[in-house]
């Protein structure tokens, strides 16, 4: 009873300093889920609404980074009304460590004036001048997260389908194989350093995975694809692959297998490139067996410089057809350049999502056009 009392005196504490230094705002959090499994996606919403309408209020709101947990904004609705801002935002979260964790916040309060806001957009669009406020930091008390373990091995978190495709099983000494690889479902990005096992009777040829995620209040979607070759001089196996996942709503481990597969692989004899016979006679110079060898050689040697080759030939594909830069070109405001990077790949465009969400929300003044040569550079 004196340890639940105790707890009881530290929140009210904690709420009533929240309550003295934001008396011109108020603000509600809602978690969806508090006791998530590891790695598990959880929301949180956070409600502001202005209470004293004597003033211009701004806020500037985001999660504080940790390594205990990953985040991503995933919508901000908010009036417009400088006397009644309400914002509303909302964040999937993914908890990286289990035991109890804790999320924590960076709140800024700006206070500024009808005169100082119409003062800042003076003149054209191109000149808009500083707008001037008094910013207070806001600390909000930390909202705790018990995270459970998963299950021994688990290497997938979420509900995820297996798919691959090999386009030959029989193929010539070093001739490259193209074998792919696809995971696609909800849950935490299917993003694995080790498809294929180490110690393998073959060559491994593989570029970087390709990654689509879409982020909403269910959580993610991923399409991941693995592309690769394989490479052998002689026949091999290449054998069963299991990965094992964990779904945390039906909250039951599950696996993901690449059945065994063999490779047949054609050598050819060095015997019979040689010819044996010994005519015309000695005294008398025969270049044409020299050529045939030659010949045959030249055809080695191809097949194993294109299995070295295949994997330089991709990435030059892949960088000549981006249709991703096409849509970057189309984007005409910050918005929508900021709802294209969110579908396509928020991770992979954290930096860049940042900056137009602090010109979108914080009141932070970009060149945007530079932005988006940026991108261009970048892909």
């Amino acid at each position: 009873m004196k340890r639940n009392l105790g707890k009881i005196l530290k929140l009210f504490i904690a709420l009533s300093f929240v309550l003295l230094s934001a008396e011109d705002f108020t603000y509600d959090f809602h978690l969806d889920k508090q006791d998530p499994y590891l790695k598990e996606p959880v929301i949180l919403t956070l409600d502001l609404k202005q209470t004293n309408h004597n003033i211009v209020l701004l806020f500037n709101f985001d999660l504080r980074k940790s390594d205990d947990y990953l985040f991503q904004r995933i919508d901000t609705k908010e009036t417009d009304s400088h006397h009644n801002t309400q914002i509303h935002y909302v964040y999937l979260i993914y908890p990286l460590k289990s035991g109890e964790i804790k999320l924590s916040f960076d709140l800024m309060k700006k206070v500024t004036t009808d005169d100082s806001v119409a003062y800042s957009f003076s003149g054209d669009r191109d000149n808009i001048k500083g707008l001037v406020t008094t910013d207070t930091k806001i600390t909000l008390p930390p909202l705790s997260l018990k995270v459970k373990e998963l299950p021994r091995n688990t290497t997938l978190i979420g509900d995820f389908k297996l798919t691959h495709k090999f386009k030959k099983t029989k193929a010539e000494a070093y001739e490259p194989i193209p074998f792919e690889v696809k995971i696609e479902g909800s849950g935490y990005p299917p993003l694995l350093e080790n498809l294929l096992p180490k110690n393998m009777d073959f060559t491994l040829f593989q570029e970087n995975p390709i990654v689509k995620s879409r982020h909403s209040t269910q959580g993610t979607k991923s399409s991941v694809i693995y592309p690769m070759a394989l490479s052998s001089e002689n026949s091999f196996d290449l054998n069963p692959i299991t990965i094992k996942a964990f779904n945390p709503k039906s909250m039951k481990s599950y696996t993901l297998t690449i059945p065994k597969q063999h490779f047949t692989i054609s050598k050819v004899d060095v015997n019979t490139l040689v010819d044996k016979t010994d005519h015309p006679k000695p005294l008398r110079s025969d270049w044409s067996g020299f050529s045939s060898l030659l010949s045959y050689l030249v055809i080695f040697a191809a097949g194993y410089l294109t299995a070295l080759s295949v994997k330089w030939g991709k990435k030059t594909l892949a960088q000549t057809e981006d249709p991703f830069k096409e849509k970057i070109e189309n984007c005409n405001d910050e918005r929508s350049l900021l709802q294209l990077l969110m579908s396509i790949d928020s991770k992979k465009f954290a930096t860049d999502i940042e900056i137009l969400e602090n010109a979108l929300y914080g009141n932070a003044k970009i060149n945007f056009k530079k932005v988006k040569q940026e991108l261009l550079e970048k892909l």
